[in-house]
C-alpha cells in the first residue's frame, strides 16, 4: 500500500482557525488529535495527514481548496510591491521573509497593501493641509481633505444629530421586546437570544485581549469582556441589536448622507449603530419626559435607564424631535492632554476642528476631582454666554496592570436654557460680569488680554520688547500685520 501523502500546511490551518475564532483545543478536538500536536502542526514541525484535511472539512464546514495557495502568490506579489520602494531600502528582507509572511496570512499582506496606500495618501493629503494652516486667512474654516472621522462629524452636525427613523424604529422596539420591564442588560441578552438565535457570554480579559465585544458568527455567540460594567454591556447588546434590527434602515441613511470613502462609510455606519443603542436604552418619548421632569440630572437619568454619564450626555444631545425638542446641548470630551475626541454643537457653541481648546474652560478643572461635576458660565468673544458642565468618565484598563483611561466629558447650553437645568441653582444667570471670558482656542482667539495663552494669536502681529512685559507671555499685541 502506498504510503499517506504527507500535507505541511501549518500557516493555512492556523489562518483558517483565527478566521473560525477556533481556540486549538477546540480545532484538535474536531481533529481527534492533542492540542500539542496541533500545535506542531501550526509550525509546520508534523505533517497533517489527508484524513485529518477531511475531518476538518467535515467538523468545521471548510473546503479543501480554501487551504490552497493561489492566495499566497498574490499576498507575496503585493509584499514584493510595497517592499520595493526606497523607503524600506535599509529594512533588510529578503524574499523568503515575504514569502513567510504571505503563507502565514494573506490578511496580513493585504492589511501592509492598505497601510502603505494609507501612507502614501497621507503625505500628500499633510502637505496639503500644511499649505491651508498655514494661510491664516483660511485658517478659521481650515479642513483636513479626505479625513473620515471629520466627514462623519460633519454629516452628523449637519441632521443635527438626530435620526428620527432610528429614533422610531428603537421605540417600537423598546416596547415589543419589553426591554423596559426588567434590567436592560438582561432584557436585551433575551431579545438577541429569542430574535436571531444568539447567545451572550462574558469572557475573561486576558482572553479577549484588547476587545471590549465580539461576534463570533460560526458560534452565533456575543464574547463581552468581564472588563465592562453593566451599563457598558448593555450599550454593547444594543450596538449588536441594532445592527441586526436596523442594518437596511442605516444603509438607507448612509446613501443619502454624501459620505465619500469607504472608511467614512464605515465609520458613519458604527455611529449610526451607536445612535440606535443609545435610542434603544434611553428611547425618545420617556427619556424626554423623565429628562424635563428632573431638570436634566445627568446623574439621576442615568439611574432610571441603566446607563453611564457619557451615555447620558450623548443622548441628550439627540432631543431634537419636532414638536417635543429637549435643550440643545453641545458636548465635547477631551483627554488630560487636551486632545479632543468627541465634538457636538446644537447649540452654536464654537469648536475648533482642529487643536485643543481654551484652557480657562472647566473641562480642564475636572481632572483634579474624578466624578466631580463642574460648572461654569463661559462667554464667547462675540458675548454668548453658555453654561457648561463638564465630570470626568473613565475606561477600564485592559488588564493588571494597565492604567484605564480618563476623559472629561462637557455637556452645556445656551443661557437662555440653563434655568432648565438643574446644575444651574445658585447662579445669577442674569449677571454677564460672572461669565469666565474664553476662545475657541489659543490661535484662533481674539482676546488680547490672556495670561494663559500657549501660542499667539494668528491675526496679530507681535511686538516683543526688552522692557515691555504684557499680560501675554508673547509680548504686546498689535492689532493688524
Amino acid at each position: 500500500m502506498a504510503s499517506e501523502k504527507k500535507v505541511f500546511a501549518g500557516p493555512r490551518i492556523r489562518r483558517l482557525r483565527r478566521e473560525r475564532g477556533l481556540t486549538q483545543a477546540r480545532m484538535a478536538a474536531d481533529l481527534g488529535i492533542s492540542a500539542s500536536y496541533l500545535n506542531l502542526i501550526e509550525r509546520d514541525q508534523r505533517h497533517v495527514s489527508v484524513q485529518g484535511l477531511l475531518k476538518l472539512a467535515e467538523a468545521d464546514d471548510v473546503e479543501l481548496r480554501t487551504l490552497g495557495g493561489d492566495d499566497e502568490a498574490q499576498a507575496l506579489t503585493v509584499l514584493r510591491e510595497v517592499f520595493s520602494d526606497p523607503l524600506f531600502r535599509d529594512a533588510g528582507l529578503t524574499i523568503q521573509d515575504l514569502r513567510e509572511i504571505a503563507a502565514a496570512s494573506p490578511a496580513t499582506a493585504d492589511a501592509i497593501s492598505n497601510l502603505y496606500r494609507a501612507y502614501q495618501e497621507s503625505v500628500t493629503n499633510g502637505s496639503m493641509l500644511a499649505e491651508r494652516l498655514a494661510d491664516r486667512d483660511m485658517l478659521d474654516g481650515a479642513e483636513a481633505p479626505g479625513l473620515p472621522l471629520e466627514e462623519v462629524r460633519d454629516f452628523i452636525n449637519s441632521r443635527n444629530n438626530h435620526f428620527p427613523e432610528l429614533d422610531d424604529a428603537a421605540e417600537r422596539l423598546y416596547a415589543s421586546a419589553g426591554i423596559g420591564s426588567e434590567e436592560p442588560y438582561l432584557a436585551l441578552r433575551t431579545a438577541l437570544r429569542d430574535l436571531h438565535g444568539v447567545s451572550t457570554r462574558i469572557a475573561p480579559a486576558d482572553l479577549m485581549s484588547h476587545e471590549l465585544r465580539r461576534y463570533d458568527r460560526h458560534r452565533q455567540t456575543i464574547f463581552l469582556s468581564e472588563l465592562l460594567d453593566q451599563p457598558g454591556r448593555s450599550f454593547q447588546l444594543a450596538y449588536q441589536l441594532g445592527y441586526f434590527e436596523q442594518s437596511r434602515t442605516i444603509e438607507d441613511i448612509l446613501e443619502s448622507s454624501g459620505l465619500e470613502s469607504d472608511e467614512a462609510m464605515r465609520l458613519g455606519r458604527v455611529a449610526l449603530a451607536n445612535y440606535f443603542a443609545a435610542a434603544l436604552l434611553m428611547p425618545y418619548g420617556p427619556f424626554h419626559k423623565t429628562a424635563e421632569a428632573t431638570r436634566y440630572d445627568i446623574r439621576l437619568l442615568g439611574r432610571r435607564f441603566g446607563t453611564s454619564f457619557e451615555q447620558v450626555c450623548h443622548r441628550l444631545t439627540t432631543l431634537q424631535r419636532p414638536g417635543l425638542r429637549g435643550i440643545p446641548f453641545f458636548l465635547i470630551r477631551v483627554d488630560n492632554a487636551g486632545n479632543v475626541s468627541k465634538r457636538f454643537s446644537a447649540a452654536g457653541f464654537h469648536f475648533a476642528r482642529f487643536g485643543g481648546t481654551c484652557p480657562r474652560w472647566n473641562v480642564h478643572d475636572a481632572f483634579r476631582v474624578p466624578g466631580e461635576i463642574y460648572t461654569q458660565i463661559v462667554q464667547m468673544e462675540d458675548g454668548t454666554r453658555y453654561f457648561s458642565i463638564a465630570r470626568t468618565v473613565s475606561r477600564a484598563g485592559s488588564g493588571i496592570g494597565v492604567p484605564g483611561d480618563q476623559y472629561v466629558v462637557g455637556l452645556g447650553c445656551d443661557i437662555g436654557h440653563a434655568r432648565k437645568i438643574v446644575y444651574s441653582q445658585g447662579y445669577d444667570l442674569d449677571d454677564e460680569r460672572g461669565a469666565m471670558p474664553i476662545g475657541v482656542n489659543c490661535r484662533l482667539c481674539e482676546r488680547l488680554d490672556c495670561s494663559q495663552r500657549a501660542f499667539p494669536p494668528l491675526k496679530h502681529r507681535l511686538t516683543v520688547e526688552d522692557h515691555v512685559r504684557g499680560i501675554s507671555p508673547f509680548g504686546v499685541p498689535v492689532k493688524g500685520g
